[in-house]
């Protein structure tokens, strides 16, 4: 695994993007920065960290995706191994949000954005942008957001996370091909609020309740709702509210 450690730089992702597009950069490559200043969320989102405190990181994965039904598999596998690293290092009550926030006591302590470039021969390249609150002790700002250091009394070491993270996601894409389905089952497994009676609001602001049924191949959440109906959602089209 090929890391290079940045001190600051507008945004992990966009750097190792441009880094991929010049070079030929081997698989796994990882990014780090202290500082962060134009951090990217889902969909247009902002991530906002703590310079020096945190984890925001960025990889490449190659030669695992080739075709647009697949991407959300990546993200399986992504937040599936952060979720896994953060257990073995006992963090309790860990679980991811969908598609890919991971909670611990209900607060958010990881973002994750993964960005695919299709090439000209056909191959998907893709960037694995993962920010983790690990040191940073002040969320007056942020009321659902906490770190791994609040939450277990004590601090961590940032490249040690970063190295088990990229073995583990390395470790799963690796096995994919024979466990895929374990790994979905494990996905749905530490999904938060799956099969609760859960209060949602969608995109013209009206608020509904429902219970998690599953995540879609394609990645999309699929609710029970009152009627006994099952609708399927993409990311953006529903908040949950908790």
């Amino acid at each position: 695994m090929k890391l290079i450690k940045l001190d600051a730089i507008d945004s992990t992702n966009d750097f190792l993007k441009a880094l991929a597009s010049q070079d030929e950069v081997e698989n796994f490559t990882t990014v780090t920065a202290e500082n962060q200043t134009k951090g990217k969320g889902q969909v247009g989102g902002v991530w906002k960290t703590q310079a020096g405190k945190n984890l925001t990181m960025s990889v490449l994965v190659k030669d695992f995706l080739f075709s647009n039904e697949e991407v959300f598999n990546l993200s399986v596998l992504v937040s599936l191994s952060v979720a896994e690293v953060l257990k073995s290092l006992n963090i309790p009550d860990i679980c991811i949000k969908w598609p890919n926030d991971i909670l611990s006591y209900n607060k958010k302590l990881v973002g994750i954005l993964i960005e695919n470039t299709l090439k000209s021969d056909g191959r998907i390249v893709s960037v694995v942008g993962i920010g983790i609150n690990v040191n940073q002790t002040d969320f007056d700002e942020l009321p659902n957001a906490s770190s791994i250091a609040v939450i277990s009394g004590k601090p961590f070491d940032k490249q040690e996370l970063a190295i088990l993270i990229v073995e583990k996601l390395k470790e799963k894409i690796q096995s994919w091909k024979i466990e895929s389905q374990n790994f979905w089952n494990d996905y749905f497994n530490f999904l938060f609020k799956k099969g609760v009676p859960t209060a949602f609001r969608d995109n013209d602001n009206q608020d509904f309740m429902g219970i998690i049924q599953g995540v879609s191949p394609f990645g999309k959440l699929q609710v029970l709702l009152e009627n006994d109906s099952v609708a399927e959602f993409e990311i953006k089209e529903v908040k949950m509210l908790y």
